[in-house]
């Protein structure tokens, strides 16, 4: 699926190509599957972690140096669901790779609740475990 996917393109069928260019490392490509207004917000975000994001810009920035930190391998554990809204899904997924700092494993589970609108994410709420990043070499978000 070329990264500018179509406004009748499902959900899930926008959300797992967004997982490939996460695993490609193409951040610019999933930073394009934003809407400009798009919101990203992490219920679960510690303390000194953003926990909301507000406009296609800033979910780039945010991003822009995560292959630096997480080097994803594979997403082993997808469960899309569809809802009562057809431009709304959730998703259970794992992800795993590994710390670029130290060699050391990442692992994460998710749970995230994301809306699209003519094909691009418009709004995308991130439930992840805090506790499994609790260290400042995964932490992506801080600036160097």
């Amino acid at each position: 699926m070329p990264t500018n996917t179509s406004k009748d393109t499902a959900p899930a069928d926008l959300y797992r190509h967004g997982l490939r260019l996460l695993l490609d490392k193409d951040i610019p490509g999933w930073v394009d599957l934003w809407d400009d207004d798009g919101v990203f917000e992490f219920p679960f975000a510690p303390a000194g972690w953003p926990k909301r994001l507000e406009g296609k810009a800033a979910v780039g920035d945010y991003m822009r140096g995560y292959p630096d930190h997480i080097d994803l391998h594979d997403f082993p554990s997808v469960e899309i669901h569809r809802t009562t809204a057809a431009e709304t899904i959730v998703v259970e997924m794992r992800g795993v790779g590994r710390l670029v700092e130290t060699g050391g494993p990442f692992d994460m589970t998710y749970i995230a609740v994301v809306t699209f609108r003519n094909g691009l994410i418009t709004h995308y709420r991130d439930y992840w475990n805090p506790l499994a990043v609790q260290d400042a070499v995964s932490d992506f978000t801080r600036k160097s």
